[in-house]
């Protein structure tokens, strides 16, 4: 049976490595502002792991503390050695569980090169299956177009007007106001 349990520093010095791997260089948060961010509890970093056996199979990182009470899904994956098992399923509902008291999750889908279609599509399909609805929006991060998704738990999935905000605000607490202008490119709809 799988279990979540809250990362700290150490945990975040291995997983680095494994977003490197999972995202696009682009994408990657300082990995110092991720750390001053875990510090202030502003960053979750998620693992989750097999109950008996204590071996780690998949991660989240979030950015979880916003005046808004929904959480940024900023990173999610299955360890690659357990892909295809079906754990990206459980692990997500463990999330979906873990963050039930916020308004709901936000996750953004992000393709960097425009030819991949099929990444985008598998993407949509997987995080519908959980509940999440696209929310119109006109977001960029380091230049390439975000399809902003939301699982509305005791908020509303309808956050379109005021996406911007909760986007920036949440990537405020990380990231500084250059870096911020820089990578995060939101406009209100």
């Amino acid at each position: 049976m799988l279990q979540i349990r809250k990362g700290g520093h150490r945990d975040l010095e291995r997983y680095y490595n494994v977003f490197d791997l999972d995202f696009d260089k682009k994408e990657l948060l300082p990995k110092l502002s991720l750390h001053r961010a875990i510090s202030k509890g502003d960053v979750e970093l998620l693992i989750v792991y097999d109950e008996e056996s204590r071996i780690e199979v998949a991660y989240a990182l979030t950015l979880c503390r916003g005046l808004y009470g929904y959480v940024l899904l900023k990173y999610f994956g299955v360890l690659p050695w357990y892909r295809g098992k079906g754990l990206g399923i459980q692990a997500m509902r463990l999330l979906n569980k873990y963050y039930a008291e916020k308004q709901g999750l936000l996750a953004e889908l992000t393709v960097f090169d425009p030819e991949d279609k099929d990444t985008l599509r598998k993407l949509r399909k997987f995080f519908s299956r959980f509940g999440y609805e696209e929310v119109k929006s006109d977001y960029r991060l380091a230049g390439a177009p975000v399809t902003l998704m939301v699982k509305p738990l005791r908020g509303t999935a309808e956050i379109a007007p005021v996406a911007h905000r909760i986007l920036r605000d949440l990537y405020s607490r990380v990231l500084s106001g250059e870096k911020l202008e820089k990578t995060v490119d939101i406009r209100r709809v």
